[in-house]
């Protein structure tokens, strides 16, 4: 008991000390954890100001502990601290200013906020062992061992807490749903962070007890050393050899990847540099040779990846995702180099050289987002002054260009309305839409490229400014076929003409095609029809969509059994492909006609 007590007391001494000594961070996480209050009580999308300040508050709490780790290794900006913390309060308020002008938080907003707080994150991570004043590998050691302490306590809490509510939800009374909500926020936003952080020596302090507890929070756990040097090492190296195979394989068929080789490669170098420095404090078999040959092997293999993307770059132009795959490409070779001519002592260059490449890239004009930009519109640009569609700034309209065209055109102008990059084009009219103004400005319709192969999609819709004719038939249903529905599903349309039961039955035929049949109340047929044919024989090859059709053309028209069954296609989209790949959408009303009764 007395022990509980003394590791209780020890736990609420460190997240006191937590506080006082990362007092910025610590009221970003309050407030974070507050406004996570409030958006679990409105049960809603909460307002944009709120999403602003999220953002703002996670800038702030690491802006909050880089200030501190700077003050701590240089001594005049330690005389300087609440200074030093006058600016990081400044720059966090800029950061509010620059982003409240935005209509919403859109991808450029998370990125650029992404970036930054990667770029602080490796400033704080370098800052103790800044020109050898720690050993950087012992930082990152203890940074990883205090965030999974801190990621293990708190799961244990969440879980533990979690059942005491459920508990008293059951045996005593009622609780509120949004308890576990506001339960989790506390735990995993203020809890976890704010334990994580009391973990963390002073690195640069000259005080025993600080220089002692550094020395005791640098040892090297025995379970850490077994997972790095005889689970992740081999790993590592399992997956380096596959690769290389692969790249064996590319020279002998010389055909380059189409793209999913970046991503993997990224991934790999991520993983591959965060265990050589968790395994650069080992000196068993493994780690040493990891450390030898690793960043040797690096260098090659991301060679390979840059080539790959130099390829996709040149078809289809710079993206941010592109963009930051060759920059991570880049950083990798020169980590690469750097660390197989210098020791392995010299690794704080990675987290400084990260930082350095973070930045960069949402500094202007270099930028991920004005290059991907200026790419996608000169890359825009260029296919249609082949085309003969743009001369000198000024549209000439073109009805018949090729389906590469139209699907690359309408995939440069979609990634450009969802960037809001539009209104960097030129010639496009300002209020430019391109699911709607396609045709009337370029002369052409959408077209769309989907999945592993070529796929195009075509979509009509029905005039319903314009009456429909229902003379001369008893019953109007309205009904629907889509894709994903299995073969036993049918669905049955129960109706009464004159006394005498009738049902309308849909029943799918394929992910494409559905049938439409009546029948009398012994379940015998009368008349159907497939749908696909039908539709299929609507589909304009120039176009990929249709509005407004009018309704004669959407009119199929079937008979039997003196029965008729007149289906208006109320719209319906076709995706084409490899028959696995084929899918269709119904919406129609169904009028019926059966004999009168005799």
């Amino acid at each position: 008991m007395k022990s509980l007590i003394r590791m209780i007391a020890n736990l609420i001494q460190g997240l006191s000390k937590a506080v006082l000594r990362f007092p910025l961070t610590v009221l970003c996480l309050i407030l974070s954890t507050a406004l996570t209050y409030y958006m679990i009580s409105l049960h809603e999308t909460p307002a944009l100001i709120i999403e602003k300040l999220m953002f703002v508050f996670l800038l702030g709490s690491f802006l909050g502990v880089t200030a501190q780790f700077a003050c701590e290794r240089f001594l005049r900006l330690a005389k300087l601290r609440w200074g030093v913390y006058v600016v990081a309060v400044l720059l966090t308020l800029g950061y509010y200013f620059i982003i409240s002008p935005v209509p919403a938080i859109d991808y450029g907003v998370g990125a650029r906020t992404a970036v930054a707080v990667f770029a602080l994150f490796c400033a704080f991570i370098w800052l103790p062992s800044s020109w050898e004043q720690f050993d950087f590998n012992s930082v990152a050691l203890i940074h990883f061992k205090s965030a999974f302490t801190s990621i293990l306590y708190a799961g244990v809490l969440s879980a533990g807490l979690a059942s005491i509510i459920g508990a008293v939800d059951i045996l005593l009374f009622n609780v509120d749903s949004d308890t576990y909500g506001y339960m989790m926020a506390t735990v995993w936003i203020l809890f976890a962070t704010t334990y994580y952080l009391s973990l963390l020596p002073r690195f640069n302090s000259e005080i025993e007890a600080d220089i002692s507890y550094a020395r005791e929070a640098s040892n090297y756990p025995r379970f850490l050393e077994i997972l790095v040097s005889y689970i992740a090492v081999p790993l590592v190296t399992g997956f380096t050899l596959v690769l290389l195979s692969y790249f064996i394989k590319i020279a002998i068929v010389r055909v380059w990847p189409s793209g999913q080789l970046g991503p993997m490669i990224l991934a790999y170098s991520a993983a591959g540099l965060i265990i050589y420095i968790l395994a650069s404090r080992l000196e068993n078999r493994f780690a040493v040779l990891y450390q030898r040959i690793y960043p040797k092997v690096l260098v090659p293999v991301v060679i390979m990846q840059l080539v790959s993307v130099y390829i996709r770059l040149n078809a289809y132009g710079v993206t941010e995702s592109r963009y930051y795959i060759a920059i991570f490409g880049i950083f990798s070779i020169a980590i690469g180099i750097i660390l197989s001519l210098k020791p392995v002592k010299k690794n704080g260059l990675i987290a400084l050289l990260a930082a350095a490449f973070a930045i960069i890239s949402v500094l202007p004009p270099v930028d991920a987002f004005t290059v991907s930009r200026v790419s996608q519109i000169n890359r825009l640009e260029n296919m249609l002054q082949a085309e003969g569609i743009l001369a000198n700034g000024e549209i000439s309209p073109k009805k018949d260009v090729d389906v590469t065209l139209r699907q690359e055109t309408t995939s440069i102008l979609n990634y450009l309305a969802r960037r809001k990059y539009l209104q960097d084009v030129a010639w496009l009219p300002t209020d430019f839409k391109t699911g709607e103004d396609m045709q009337e400005v370029l002369g052409f319709e959408p077209a769309y490229r989907y999945g592993g192969g070529e796929r195009e999609r075509f979509y009509a819709n029905l005039d319903m400014q314009k009456p429909l004719e229902i003379m001369g038939y008893d019953v109007l249903l309205q009904a629907q076929a889509y894709r994903g529905m299995k073969t036993e599903e049918t669905t049955k349309y129960d109706f009464e003409v004159e006394g005498i039961p009738y049902y309308l039955v849909i029943t799918p035929l394929s992910e494409y095609d559905a049938q439409v049949s009546l029948q009398n109340a012994a379940g015998k047929e009368l008349v159907n029809t497939s749908l696909y044919n039908f539709a299929d024989s609507i589909v304009d090859t120039n176009n990929s969509f249709r509005n407004d059709v009018d309704v004669e053309e959407m009119t199929l028209d079937v008979e039997g059994n003196s029965c008729k069954l007149r289906i208006i296609f109320q719209n319906f989209s076709i995706t084409y492909g490899a028959d696995v790949d084929k899918s269709a959408d119904y919406n129609m009303f169904i009028l019926v006609n059966v004999p009168p009764r005799r």
